[in-house]
């Protein structure tokens, strides 16, 4: 990486650490991927997050979304100087076990209902750090998850989860369970995560790591710091894979029932082929996630009814069982991408921070968003004349 380009590599050091197995893109991985995941030295997987490769990949991937800066001020342009100058002490710390993350950022995004979602901005060192260990760790958790969970997945998307409840409905499955897990986030047990990766990557220095990440706290914005005895909080790198992992047995469990359901993130819809079953799948399923799972189900949003009457990702489904979108959503689609292309360094409304930046979200006329998937899902669900003649700038997800 060179001075003009702010890719200096974050270990120039002689006696980098060797390439092990595991390592996104090698060939153990790719094993672990379609086989699944052996049991693991924990040190060894330690090692492979500090690999001077896997290191550089992730700090390509944060310099790449283009976020902001933490709590500390640090922005990633400053990182690579930062780097240079400190790393060998931080990496220091980090394999004897003595690295400390900062608080993230409490920042507050507004919610289409008029609530807002609490997002929190972890430093550009922490993000480094923390993208390394997910690009480590993804390998050896995806290949496991279930074939009906879609969000924060390579590959995968919310349109593909809408199509594949649109595709119960020719299995006669045309009544709906949708469940809404209160605050998910911000409500996860420590200590049933940290369990559930034990079993996986074992003990020592990673999951110390990660525990550590896991209570690191808030800063707000006012100045004042709390504790997050609780939760995953929304906005680093790693916390999308723990929500995965933290949900992946309530899949399994609906996998074993035979049910066919879509989960994207913390939504999920469970299809079943009468009214009665609906409402006996809907007392279940919250039985499980409240007393096995230690999760809330917001009883006021949750649902059993007609497949027809229910709204999942912002889309319904016709009585043919075709994808329509819902008028709030459809509405709050058109107002984004009718509005005109924004310049400087302007906060695109509803777009999380730390997740936009002009130079890389704003598409051309006819191009895809890599980012909310707006295009693809124009695209996809038969809305593409909004989008044919004008360009369109990344505000988040449309749900």
């Amino acid at each position: 990486m060179k001075d003009q380009t702010n890719e200096e590599p974050l270990d120039p050091m002689p006696g980098e650490l060797p390439v092990t197995a595991g390592r996104p893109g090698s060939a153990s991985a790719q094993h672990v991927e379609k086989h699944g995941a052996a049991p693991v030295d924990p040190d060894a997987l330690f090692s492979q997050v500090l690999d001077s490769a896997n290191l550089n990949l992730a700090w390509k991937q944060v310099k790449a979304n283009k976020g902001a800066p933490g709590m500390d001020g640090m922005t990633i342009d400053d990182f690579p100087a930062f780097a240079r100058e400190h790393w060998e002490r931080i990496r220091s710390q980090l394999r004897e076990g003595t690295y400390h993350p900062a608080p993230v950022r409490r920042v507050f995004i507004p919610k289409p209902d008029g609530s807002q979602r609490p997002l929190g901005v972890p430093t550009v060192l922490d993000r480094v750090i923390q993208q390394a260990i997910a690009q480590v760790l993804t390998p050896l958790y995806d290949g496991e998850f279930s074939q009906h969970s879609y969000g924060f997945r390579p590959g995968r998307s919310a349109h593909q989860a809408v199509r594949h409840v649109e595709s119960g409905w020719k299995q006669k499955t045309r009544y709906a369970v949708d469940c809404d897990l209160k605050a998910f986030f911000d409500t996860v047990n420590h200590d049933k995560l940290l369990t559930q990766l034990r079993g996986k990557i074992g003990g020592g220095k990673l999951l110390r790591l990660i525990g550590r990440y896991l209570r690191a706290g808030v800063e707000l914005p006012d100045g004042s710091r709390e504790d997050t005895p609780l939760g995953v909080p929304q906005g680093g790198p790693l916390s999308p894979l723990l929500a995965n992992i933290v949900l992946d047995p309530l899949d399994k469990e609906l996998e074993r029932r035979g049910h066919h359901f879509a989960r994207y993130a913390d939504d999920f819809v469970i299809l079943v082929k009468s009214a009665k079953a609906a409402e006996r799948v809907m007392g279940s399923v919250m039985n499980d996630v409240e007393k096995e799972m230690d999760l809330t189900v917001n009883r006021t949003k949750s649902r059993s009814g007609k497949l027809t009457e229910t709204t999942f990702l912002g889309f319904q489904f016709n009585g043919q069982g075709q994808v329509k979108w819902s008028a709030k959503a459809l509405e709050r689609f058109k107002q984004r991408v009718r509005e005109p292309t924004r310049s400087g360094d302007r906060q695109p409304t509803g777009c999380p921070e730390g997740e936009w930046s002009e130079s890389n979200h704003q598409t051309q006329p006819g191009a895809e968003c890599p980012v909310c998937d707006q295009r693809t899902a124009a695209l996809c669900f038969g809305l593409d004349e909004l989008l044919r003649n004008q360009p369109h700038v990344c505000h988040g997800a449309v749900t």
